[in-house]
């Protein structure tokens, strides 16, 4: 537990404050790209199974792509907000690792967007690490709490 207290410490303090606005990007980029996913969802079905991306069966697929729709949404918006940033962008992990991984690198029709999902990826590890920043929610209501302690003392 003390390694967790000194991890997100050392990343409350080395934080300035245009990673916020890149935070926030990232989360409005993350919101996008479920929608699209939503949006074009029997296209990319479809396209997962005629390329056999991943070989499960069709239900499989199609509980992946709203399980990623979803995730890129509600954490998209956890991490525009600043709220739960650091666990927002574990949840993404895995999704952009497989997406750079395994559907970019390895199926050369979509190449086009590996540098994008490598850009993604790297922010992810970097705000699972330095969390939140100055100007987020979690900030807010964090400040309150220590605000209220202190004149409770």
């Amino acid at each position: 537990m003390g390694f967790i207290r000194k991890f997100e410490s050392w990343g409350n303090t080395h934080h300035p404050k245009i990673l916020d606005i890149i935070r926030m990007l990232l989360g409005v980029f993350l919101v996008a790209k479920g929608y699209a996913f939503l949006k074009h969802f029997p296209f990319l079905r479809d396209l997962i199974i005629e390329n056999k991306i991943i070989s499960p069966s069709p239900e499989i697929v199609t509980f992946l792509l709203y399980y990623v729709s979803y995730i890129h949404m509600v954490g998209g918006l956890l991490i525009f907000f600043g709220l739960t940033t650091r666990l927002a962008a574990l949840f993404q992990l895995p999704i952009v690792f497989g997406a750079v991984f395994f559907v970019n690198i390895l199926s050369p029709f979509m190449n086009s967007e590996l540098w994008l999902s490598i850009l993604v990826l790297a922010l992810l590890v970097l705000f699972v690490v330095i969390g939140s920043g100055p100007l987020s929610l979690d900030k807010i209501l964090t400040g309150d709490k220590r605000r209220q302690q202190t004149r409770r003392s």
